[in-house]
């Protein structure tokens, strides 16, 4: 298949289980409520070596916001439902309460599970912390030297999906890094979804196993340029200097197969040469995203694009 001048490799991103929770964090002005979203998914590109994957959803206006001021919507991934509320009181207690004028809701009411979050920070009060209940939710005022920080005491948390990814081959790295550019700016349009990488982007793309026995993940050789006369497998074609991808985690899957679409088109109208993903051979992951699947005629209508088969 191709769209435009770009090869739309017959394969699929494998994904796995994980478990995801919404965080909005309000302040009294756009900037700070950023200034602590940024910092409360900061370090947080992958599980393997950062125990989490967090990043920015997008903006929330202030008439969709609890207490009417500006903010940011935040989603955390983590692999098991222990492990998210750990991540959730650490992350919201140093980088959001910290973080001048803001308060943090639970952005998933309608969850069947939930975790302690405000309920464990409220003890930063030091007995002063007060509770209010507001038709049946609890939250908790934490005074602090601008105020009050107030949380709710619960957050949702729901089954997700993570390592939804693609792979863009450029002819060049400024070439495939306007492609993949391109990719991100599409794929960030879609509600549920985020990219967790510096700029959505990762160069230094990963497969299982090592030579080494201390590591279980290791470069991924066959997508390296530079390797493609000495590995074992090369997967990058005559005329590729450069490989980008984009991994892709979602509350479910049909917010990363829309991603996947839109992400494969742009990256294929800013000149991509081909657009794979990665995958174990269907051996780790529970989740199959085929990109000829999503791209498919009645997805093509949906996303107003074309492909030419």
């Amino acid at each position: 298949m191709r769209i435009h001048n770009t090869e739309i490799v017959n394969t699929f991103a494998e994904a796995f289980k994980m478990w995801a929770a919404r965080v909005i964090i309000t302040a009294e002005t756009p900037r700070w409520a950023m200034e602590a979203a940024r910092s409360m998914t900061g370090f947080a590109t992958s599980i393997i070596g950062c125990k989490l994957e967090a990043g920015i959803e997008g903006e929330v206006p202030p008439e969709e916001t609890l207490d009417g001021r500006p903010g940011v919507s935040v989603l955390v991934f983590t692999v098991d439902a222990e492990s998210l509320g750990k991540r959730l009181v650490e992350r919201i207690g140093q980088s959001v309460m910290t973080c001048p004028t803001t308060a943090c809701f639970n952005g998933l009411e309608d969850a069947e599970e939930t975790v302690v979050v405000g309920g464990q920070l409220r003890y930063f009060g030091d007995g002063y912390q007060i509770s209010k209940v507001l038709n049946g939710r609890r939250f908790w005022r934490i005074p602090v030297m601008d105020g009050e920080f107030l949380v709710d005491e619960r957050f949702g948390i729901q089954p997700a999906i993570g390592g939804g990814n693609l792979l863009i081959l450029g002819e060049d790295t400024p070439s495939t890094l306007r492609a993949a550019e391109a990719a991100v700016a599409a794929m960030r349009e879609v509600p549920g979804v985020i990219l967790p990488f510096p700029g959505g982007i990762v160069r230094s793309g990963s497969k299982t196993g090592s030579r080494y026995k201390f590591l279980f993940a290791s470069t991924n050789d066959p997508y390296c340029p530079t390797l493609r006369a000495f590995a074992p497998e090369t997967h990058v074609p005559p005329g590729v200097g450069c490989v980008m991808e984009i991994v892709i985690d979602g509350l479910d899957m049909p917010a990363i197969e829309e991603a996947t679409r839109r992400g494969i088109h742009a990256a294929a109208e800013a000149g991509a040469v081909q657009i794979s993903a990665g995958n174990y051979g269907g051996t780790l992951g529970q989740y199959q995203v085929w990109l000829h699947s999503v791209l498919s005629d009645q997805y093509s209508v949906i996303s107003g694009m074309g492909a030419d088969n």
